[in-house]
């Protein structure tokens, strides 16, 4: 929505409606939520506040629009989401300035999220022929058994503010394109990028109304409401394990399927054969993108003890170089989302130097001209750190590098595994070969040799172990959340019973 000559897709736009059954309409409360830039601290909009009466009418028009969506033929509901793909074209400069202004994401992180979301999007427009089901041979004389592959239903998705166009569009897309219909709620912190833009957006490639459903609010009002509604049938979420945990038994009370992607404590194992160019490249950028608000960033620095002063040196130097400062001007470390994001992460950071750990550089906020209470954090890197210290033993979400020393590979994995977490890690080991044999004993979900953490791909499966997630994502993995089996068997001779 937006007045006229004005983009829908600007910060400028109304935004101050929810999405439900393909109108624009008010929350039943009438209030809304300020939408804060976190470079500047200012209220830029505001974002209607939904009630749960809204969320009802959010699903009502989901059930609704579920079964005539499924019988729209593949190519039809291919076309849909190659229509998405080209909305999102379309506006991709505007795209990258809203998620600038919402979560304080550099140009570059905004460009790497569209590229993200444009390759989920081209996967998902693959999926609505890839729905076979298959046949199986019978014991019976005379049976013939077919598998059919039908959508679940109504998908619900609650996606997170750190990467919330991509990380939407990898639950949206693929639930869609598979003939389920969607009630979407987005993260408070983000409630445009990763949730009113998908509105518009499926305005813009003509999805039927109901299809898809955007209701924005605070969790602490309508979460629980959502996770638990009894029209829903997957419940799709990425955030915090704690939070994860109680959406997913709300899930379970339904028998909805929860599909979880929570928390990391990723590690990047760097042995004494590692090519240290290499391997510091790789941890500026695993540590420091986005201000390592990125679940399958780099937490801990697990260095071998002869590289280990080495390393923290260049780390350090490098760390300094990296411009801190607002997300509209030309830096690499941009804000945190918000004040208590920050302080936990200063926290963590102020435990580990106080348990003995060397602050080397950072620890600090960068003070920003006209800016009262800056959320910038200057690049942060803690030697002499143990696996149990703050820093080390949370998910800190933000540019604080932990550095850990070991003496051998068998203590490298031992202290990469000590954790309840299990999403992605990374390792640096002189070659290749050396380095599969360490990925493979590090319990988690995905793996990199020779690079970082964050690496997102729409067509490889992905997924944590322990408390990191449920389920998967991406390829076929999410189409099996998002699908179940349905066995009908045509008995074509008379069949003998015992009695």
């Amino acid at each position: 929505m937006a007045l006229e000559g004005q983009s829908p897709y600007s910060i400028d736009a109304d935004w101050s409606k929810l999405y439900i059954d393909g109108e624009y309409v008010d929350p039943e409360s009438g209030e809304t939520t300020p939408v804060e830039d976190p470079s500047t601290r200012e209220v830029v909009t505001e974002v209607p506040r939904a009630s749960e009466a809204d969320v009802d009418a959010a699903y009502e028009a989901a059930v609704e629009a579920q079964k005539e969506w499924e019988n729209q033929p593949p190519a039809a509901r291919q076309e849909h989401v190659q229509g998405l793909i080209q909305a999102v074209d379309e506006h991709a400069e505007e795209i990258i300035e809203l998620n600038t202004t919402e979560i304080g994401g550099i140009h570059g992180v905004g460009e790497t999220a569209v590229q993200i979301t444009q390759d989920h999007l081209a996967e998902a427009a693959t999926l609505p022929r890839r729905m076979k089901g298959e046949t199986a041979a019978s014991n019976i004389p005379g049976k013939e058994n077919i598998v059919y592959r039908e959508a679940k239903g109504v998908v619900t998705v609650i996606s997170p503010w750190n990467f919330p166009l991509n990380l939407t569009a990898r639950a949206l897309a693929p639930a869609v394109a598979a003939g389920n219909s969607v009630v979407l709620k987005p993260s408070t912190d983000a409630p445009i990028i990763g949730g009113l833009l998908w509105a518009r957006l499926a305005e813009e490639a003509g999805f039927p109304d109901g299809v898809i459903n955007v209701v924005t609010g605070k969790g602490s009002e309508i979460g629980d409401h959502l996770a638990g509604h009894p029209d829903s049938d997957v419940v799709a979420f990425t955030g915090s394990t704690e939070v994860g945990q109680h959406v997913a038994a709300l899930a379970a009370e339904n028998l909805a399927v929860p599909a979880m992607e929570l928390g990391g404590n990723n590690a990047h194992i760097v042995t004494e054969d590692a090519d240290l160019d290499q391997a510091i490249d790789a941890a500026v950028f695993g540590s420091f993108i986005h201000q390592g608000q990125v679940c399958i960033s780099i937490n801990r620095h697990i260095v071998h003890e002869s590289v280990y002063d080495e390393y923290v040196e260049r780390l350090t130097e490098r760390a300094e170089q990296l411009p801190a400062g607002s997300a509209h001007d030309e830096v690499v470390i941009g804000p945190i989302i918000n004040e208590s994001q920050r302080d936990e992460m200063l926290e963590y950071v102020e435990e580990t130097i106080e348990a003995g750990a060397t602050l080397e550089t950072g620890g600090e906020t960068v003070e920003l001209d006209g800016v009262e209470d800056s959320l910038v954090v200057r690049p942060t890197v803690l030697s002499d750190a143990t696996n149990d210290m703050a820093a080390s033993c949370n998910e800190h979400f933000g540019p604080i590098a932990p550095v850990i020393p070991f003496s051998d590979v068998d203590e490298a994995i031992e202290l990469a595994n000590d954790t309840e977490y299990g999403l992605a890690g990374s390792v640096h080991a002189g070659d290749v070969g050396t380095g599969l044999q360490i990925a493979k004993r590090m319990d988690t979900g995905n793996v990199h040799v020779n690079d970082q953490g964050i690496n997102d791909e729409a067509h490889v499966p992905f997924s944590g172990t322990k408390a990191s997630g449920l389920g998967g994502y991406n390829s076929t993995d999410f189409l099996d959340e998002v699908t179940e089996k349905k066995w009908i068997s045509l008995q074509h001779e008379p069949r003998e019973f015992p009695f």
